[in-house]
């Protein structure tokens, strides 16, 4: 298993709750580029339309150089291969206050592209402090152990 991107805002921002493996629909254009690792899940989301299916939306990929006319749009939204129960399960879940699906990486299993998704929960202003300050805490002891 080959990690191509990960999206390191989520643990900052969200309590994850519940993790999922999705396949994705992807052109031979796209699969080329995250191959090369051209790919940016900042400010990408997961949308599930009415619980029947669940797309990734807002994940750049860039433009495969080599492939000319057929190359693809960089933020197109893509859709999430997922079972039908699972996609019942975030649907549920999302209508919840404060649930969401974010993307937390992509990486390649068996020559396919899979993005890792994670339900999860908005954190207010002071749970981001607290996670600062138990950072800053352990990077503390790490230097003290290592001064040691």
């Amino acid at each position: 298993m080959k990690v191509v991107a990960t999206n390191r805002r989520v643990g900052f921002d969200y309590f994850i709750q519940d993790k999922f493996e999705a396949g994705i629909s992807l052109r031979g254009s796209e699969i080329k580029s995250i191959r090369a690792g051209q790919i940016s899940l900042a400010e990408s989301y997961v949308d599930i339309e009415n619980g029947n299916s669940a797309w990734l939306v807002e994940a750049h990929i860039a433009p495969y150089e080599q492939a000319s006319r057929f190359n693809h749009e960089p933020r197109r939204k893509r859709r999430l291969l997922l079972h039908k129960k699972e996609i019942r399960n975030l649907w549920n879940a999302v209508r919840m206050k404060g649930m969401t699906v974010v993307p937390t990486r992509i990486y390649l299993k068996g020559g396919r592209a899979k993005v890792e998704i994670a339900l999860a929960r908005g954190k207010k202003a002071y749970d981001k402090r607290a996670t600062i300050a138990k950072r800053d805490e352990a990077r503390l002891k790490e230097r003290e152990v290592r001064v040691r």
